[in-house]
């Protein structure tokens, strides 16, 4: 008889199973998970929703458990019986398969690249400028994604400079058609059931809202979304990729990153559809380009470089940041903030476990890095509180990229700004109680201020780097600097 696989709650699409359609499956739902963390609880919801729904489709194949870890329902399922399993996504739960003999690793899914075909290309390249534009024009051409022969699709390789329109002046929403949002079923009720039993119990804790469910939790949902992002949402996705309105807090994007990290959907399949669409007329190149980029260059790269940088990478602090991370962030605590962009999307991250990669880098991620948080925590919050967030993804984006903790090794440069940016690029200034240009009294933005005093904090280290050599020369002319550092000071511990 064939060993019995074993599915993960991150690996439920069909490119997951194995070939044989008489294997048969093992899932395991460890409570052990809920206890480490306190995790969102749209998030907890939306991954037992969607283990739970993977299992009602496998039937009879699928062995159900539910356990306190996974070493009891792995016990429990198979007794000491062999299984596969393909490779993880953590490197938690890669070094437990492996402390169980009777587990073979399979090369991993969900995947473009073979992790042996990325450290080959990130070997020849010395391990040291392992840029994501570098890589992701060598993906393009591998997979001969979005090419007219040897060139890229529309003469260039990225078409960013078209992807950065400010929102509509005067509008309050993007006006794009409404993305994809589920039905919930007796599954939901179930779980949601159980989650409520469990809290009362005393068995987990969890931070924030949950439901209705507003994601996929089952591959027949992901690929309604996948369509109507591509039939409906993907031609205006682009120019405002990078922009935030208060109003429409998901504008054009195409809230597939859940889906994608689950295993519902497959990245080829995203792409490839993507393309089509370009192909067909159905799409500007400039949109298409910008979401395939963001799927066969960045998803692609973070996920490559978790392995590549080892264990230890998320534990970087170049910057020395060790402040903890206040109450009323880890509480989603919005109605704390004074800050309108800040209150907005935490009050977005507390209702529904999400929020664009915008805000969550150049809100979130950069008042985290102006404050000299501890980047490790900054890492696990972000992993807890978004429902597309593992610990794969969140690493290299929060220590790479987000807080700049490895001093460079990801990015070239530090990923924050004043409030001149937030005010470009969003409406959210307007109604705050902040004024995006002023450094200190009682209107000073804490963007604003907290960016020179990040600067300042930095220079020995920033002053060389030639990307910000000329923002940190702006010190310089700064009359106000010492009473900017005094307030900041004053400010740091309350919320802004």
């Amino acid at each position: 008889m064939t060993d019995p696989h074993w599915l993960f709650g991150d690996q439920l699409g069909p490119h997951f199973l194995p070939s044989d359609p008489d294997v048969p499956v093992v899932m395991i739902e460890a409570l052990s998970v809920l206890r480490r963390r306190r995790f969102h609880r749209a998030k907890a919801h939306l991954v037992l929703s969607a283990m739970r729904h993977r299992a009602a489709e496998l039937g009879d194949r699928v062995r159900y458990v539910r356990a306190e870890t996974y070493r009891d329902g792995l016990r429990e399922a198979v007794g000491d019986s062999p299984v596969t399993a393909h490779h993880p996504t953590s490197y938690a739960a890669l070094r437990l398969v492996r402390s169980l003999d009777r587990v073979t690793v399979l090369p991993a899914r969900g995947f473009l690249v073979p992790q042996d075909a990325f450290r080959a290309w990130a070997d020849g390249h010395d391990g040291r400028q392992l840029r994501q534009e570098n890589f992701y024009r060598w993906v393009r051409r591998e997979h001969d994604l979005l090419m007219d022969g040897d060139g890229p699709a529309g003469g260039r390789w990225n078409h960013d400079h078209d992807n950065r329109e400010p929102p509509p002046k005067g509008e309050r929403t993007l006006g794009a058609p409404a993305p994809y949002r589920p039905r919930e079923d007796e599954i939901d009720e179930e779980v949601r059931h159980d989650l409520d039993r469990w809290e009362r119990e005393g068995a987990v804790r969890f931070v924030g809202r949950d439901g209705p469910r507003g994601f996929p939790a089952s591959r027949r949902e992901a690929l309604a979304a996948l369509r109507r992002f591509v039939e409906h949402r993907l031609a205006g996705f682009g120019p405002h990729e990078d922009a935030m309105l208060a109003q429409d807090p998901v504008m054009s994007h195409s809230l597939l990153s859940s889906s994608l990290n689950l295993g519902l959907l497959d990245p080829a399949e995203c792409v490839e559809r993507a393309e089509a669409a370009w192909r067909a007329g159905q799409a500007p190149v400039h949109s298409v380009e910008g979401f395939v980029r963001q799927i066969a260059g960045w998803r692609e790269y973070v996920w490559q470089l978790y392995w590549y940088f080892g264990e230890d990478y998320r534990h970087r602090n170049a910057l020395r940041h060790h402040e903890p991370l206040p109450d009323w962030f880890l509480e989603l605590d919005a109605d704390a903030v004074h800050a309108r962009c800040l209150a907005t999307t935490l009050a977005q991250v507390r209702d529904t476990g999400y929020t664009h990669h915008i805000p969550r880098l150049m809100l979130l991620g950069s008042h985290a890095l102006q404050r000299g948080w501890d980047p490790e925590a900054v890492t696990d919050w972000f992993h807890r509180c978004f429902v597309d967030g593992y610990d794969w993804v969140m690493v290299p984006n929060v220590v790479g990229m987000s807080q700049y903790a490895d001093g460079g090794r990801m990015t070239t440069k530090p990923y924050t700004s004043g409030g001149a940016y937030v005010n470009r690029m969003s409406d959210l200034c307007g109604g705050c109680a902040y004024r995006p240009t002023e450094r200190t009294g009682e209107r000073a933005c804490p963007f604003t201020a907290g960016y020179w005093a990040f600067l300042h904090r930095h220079r020995a280290r920033l002053e060389h780097n030639p990307r910000m050599a000329q923002p940190v020369r702006g010190l310089d002319r700064l009359t106000d600097l010492q009473e900017v550092l005094r307030e900041d000071r004053e400010r740091r511990d309350a919320p802004p």
